[in-house]
């Protein structure tokens, strides 16, 4: 896979060097546990088998084990929300706005109506 970014006109070609597949999803997310002073809410930028990258204005600690909740779409014909109980370490922080976390562990959790 290769990057087209702002090198191309340079006739520079960056090779992709992730192990997993990044899909650009904007989805709704909360911090539920962890070891961080605030629980958040915020949106994923992108998410992976292995990893998420969010935007949330609270601040969060390279190194922190956290528990995050991701909702999923509703599927056409449901009622019920589907939510993604990610638990996870976060790994990077860009600026005070983003950060990505590990998703060591998951499970799909179904809102009982």
């Amino acid at each position: 896979m290769t990057l087209d970014v702002s090198l191309y006109k340079l006739g520079i070609t960056v090779t992709e060097q992730r192990k997993h597949q990044r899909f650009d999803l904007r989805l709704p997310f909360e911090i539920v546990a962890g070891e961080v002073k605030n629980k958040g809410k915020g949106e994923t930028r992108n998410v992976s088998s292995c990893g998420v990258l969010f935007a949330s204005k609270v601040p969060v600690e390279v190194g922190s084990s956290i528990e995050y909740l991701i909702t999923l779409p509703k599927a056409p014909g449901t009622r019920a929300e589907v939510r993604l109980r990610c638990v996870g370490k976060v790994v990077r922080s860009e600026d005070q706005s983003r950060f990505a976390a590990t998703m060591e562990r998951y499970e799909f959790v179904r809102q009982r109506i």
